[in-house]
This record gives structure tokens, sequence and C-alpha cells, in this order.
């Protein structure tokens, strides 16, 4: 007789997350967007991936949490000043002409460390955004302020499903150097 034991799964992605006042400047932008369809993002919900995991069990999330603790970045500073629609996601999102070094060595040491766990990722060029609504059918023309979002930490988050839609959980948070 074979024994199938079932592990734990989460569904994981490691993020920057925002403070209290970039969150608020996101979301009443996001607000003053109007469209017929949309799905906005919960505001408790806004971040910038990093590297998204997809359903890791607990073993791995053990090793990668003490993995990630040895990268070391400085604190920067990502500007928002477009808003795009991405056609087959069907997304609008916040995104950025360029970017800080620090991002992308970010990324790189991430990936590195996830790979490193026998963990594959995208291979797609990384492109920092913010997922602002779903069920995008074009882009909205609109002015969009320029958003400075301080980068002093990156984290861990859960996806969880609810009643309520999906809700992200931090589960641990590293700051930079």
């Amino acid at each position: 007789m074979i024994i199938y034991f079932h592990l734990p799964m989460k569904r994981l992605f490691f993020a920057l997350w925002p403070d209290d006042e970039t969150r608020q400047l996101v979301n009443k932008f996001n607000q003053s967007i109007n469209s017929e369809g949309l799905k906005k993002v919960n505001p408790d919900n806004l971040h910038v991936t990093l590297i998204f995991l997809g359903n890791i069990n607990d073993e791995p999330e053990v090793i990668l949490r003490e993995s990630v603790e040895k990268i070391s970045v400085q604190p920067f500073v990502l500007h928002f000043e477009r808003l795009d629609f991405w056609q087959k996601p069907r997304i609008l999102c916040l995104s950025t002409r360029s970017y800080d070094p620090q991002l992308s060595m970010l990324v790189d040491a991430i990936k590195k460390k996830v790979e490193q766990c026998g963990i594959k990722t995208e291979d797609r060029p990384y492109q920092p955004h913010i997922t602002l609504a779903r069920k995008a059918r074009k882009l909205i023309d609109i002015d969009v302020p320029p958003i400075d979002w301080k980068a002093e930490s990156f984290c861990l988050v859960e996806s969880c499903s609810t009643s309520n839609g999906v809700q992200y959980q931090v589960l641990q948070r590293w700051n930079f150097d």
C-alpha cells in the first residue's frame, strides 16, 4: 500500500512593500482611474513584485528565508511616472522608465538564492511595476502624478485566497544596509 502525504503549500513571492504614505498616494491615483469593468487592486495588496515563487512547501521556504538574510543592498528610491496597459494579463500598472541599479542587484541576488534552492523562476526581463487594476481592456488616458517609492527593505509575501478575494500577507521583512 502506498501512502501519500500532502505537504501544505503556500503561494509565495518576494516584494517591495510600501510605507503607509506611499500606499495612500498610489491608492489615491488608482481611485482616480475610471473605466468600466476594471477590478481595482485592494489598497492593502499594493506592492512591487521582485521574484514570484509560486506554490512552495515549508522546507524550501525555511531554506529560502535563511539564504536571503545575507543579501546586502543600499536603500533606493523608485520613481513611478507612467501608466501602462499590459494586454496579455489585462492589467493597468504604474511603471518607471529607469531605476536604481540597487534594484537590479536585489532582484539578481534573490533570484540566485531561489534557484540555488531548486525553484525555477521566470526567464523574462525584470520590469518593476505596481499592478493597479485587472480586467483592463485598454490604456486609460490620464495624467500620472510622479510617485516616489522609498525602498528600505524587502519581504516574503504569501498570497492567501479568502472569501473576500486574494489578500497578501507579509511573512518576513529584511531591511537594507
